[in-house]
This record gives C-alpha cells, sequence and structure tokens, in this order.
C-alpha cells in the first residue's frame, strides 16, 4: 500500500505546484518566435485614447504581412484608415480633403510598433529596460521603444502563455495613454497587395506631413 501512496502523494504535489513565471526575456523571445514563423494576421481591435482633455474609442480590423506591411480599417470612424505599404505609411481620415504620406523610415506613428511583429525582430532588442509583470492571468512586457523616447514613456505588450499579443499600452510623455486590445486573431490568412495600397477618393490629394493618431 506504501507505493500507491507514495505516487499519489507525489502526483498531487506535482498539480499544486505553481506554474513558474517566465522571465522577461524568455517570454520575449517565445513572442519573437510565434510572430517570426508567421506570415500574416488579422485582428479585430479596440482603440481607446486618452488625454489632452480627450477620452476616444475607435474600433476596427489589423492586417499585417510580412515584410512590414500593415492596415488599419476602422469601423468607428467607418472609413479612417492607416496604411503602410512596406516604404510609405498613408492616414486618411473621412471629410478631410488630405491624406497625409509619410516615408516608413520616419514613421513614428503610435501603431507602427506592430510593423516589426512579422520579420526578424527581437523585442528585448527593440525595447529598452523590458520588464514582465503578471496582469489579469497574462504577462505584459514593457519598455522604451529605441528611436521614440522623444514621445513614448514605455510601450506594454500584454501577451499569453504562448506568446500572442491579446493586448498593448502606450504612455506618451505628454501624459496621454492609447490602448489597443486584440480579438478574433486569425494567423496566416490572405493579405493581398491591394489591403495595403491606398486609393484616394474623389477630390482627396495625398502629401507629405506626419500621420495623426
Amino acid at each position: 500500500m506504501l507505493k500507491p501512496f507514495l505516487l499519489l502523494l507525489t502526483l498531487s504535489t506535482a498539480l499544486a505546484a505553481p506554474t513558474q513565471t517566465p522571465t522577461a526575456e524568455t517570454l520575449a523571445r517565445k513572442v519573437d518566435a510565434h510572430y517570426n514563423h508567421l506570415q500574416s494576421l488579422t485582428a479585430h481591435f479596440t482603440e481607446r485614447y486618452q488625454g489632452m482633455g480627450m477620452d476616444r474609442t475607435e474600433a476596427g480590423t489589423l492586417t499585417l504581412r510580412k515584410p512590414g506591411r500593415m492596415r488599419w480599417a476602422y469601423d468607428a470612424p467607418s472609413g479612417k484608415i492607416f496604411v503602410l505599404d512596406g516604404k510609405y505609411a498613408v492616414s486618411y481620415t473621412p471629410g478631410d480633403s488630405q491624406a497625409m504620406r509619410t516615408p516608413a523610415k520616419q514613421l513614428d506613428d503610435l501603431r507602427s510598433p506592430l510593423r516589426f511583429l512579422l520579420g526578424h525582430t527581437e523585442i528585448a532588442k527593440e525595447l529598452d529596460g523590458l520588464t514582465l509583470t503578471l496582469v489579469n492571468g497574462g504577462y505584459t512586457l514593457s519598455g522604451t521603444p529605441k528611436g521614440m523616447q522623444q514621445t513614448v514613456l514605455s510601450i506594454g505588450l500584454t501577451v499569453d502563455a504562448a506568446g500572442q499579443i491579446r493586448a498593448m499600452r502606450i504612455e506618451q510623455t505628454d501624459g496621454s495613454t492609447t490602448s489597443f486590445a486584440f480579438t478574433d486573431i486569425r494567423e496566416n490568412v490572405p493579405a493581398p497587395d491591394s489591403d495595403f495600397t491606398f486609393s484616394p477618393p474623389p477630390g482627396v490629394t495625398v502629401i507629405n506631413g506626419s500621420a495623426p493618431i
């Protein structure tokens, strides 16, 4: 009777033992591995901006495709779009007479960090001062993005145990915050070139400038 008892005790102890929390570097590598093996993804996003006396919530569909292509198509407000073809980003809001075009190398838009996910990114090198915290059963990797220190205090990526990003929170130097929540995530789905091409509506001109939030 002793052996079955010891086996049961060992099993019970193993089941009761807490799951070991990964280090920031270990989890960052898992996120890197997850996204570096993808070709494309789509997700529904909810975006909330708080600051400068505003509290604004918008929503839509995000599409990413390797290398460096990105599309944020807004349902609310309908018709708003931010698209990156790998070389240039174009931002347009319905009702405006102009759409803003920015070279990808000069892009510091708050949505731009996600374009690095599909490629050969290394989060530990992209974010200075990388830390890990537990949040609602998930994990948040936080740090200051290189090249954006003048405008961004920190970016937090909330990920699950598999390394999939579920939310992103950006704190800016002016005290404002922008958060994104991602649902209905689908990976390696068709994403044609046309998804990342901006065709201006009649009467709208494309000019060089900075993309707004």
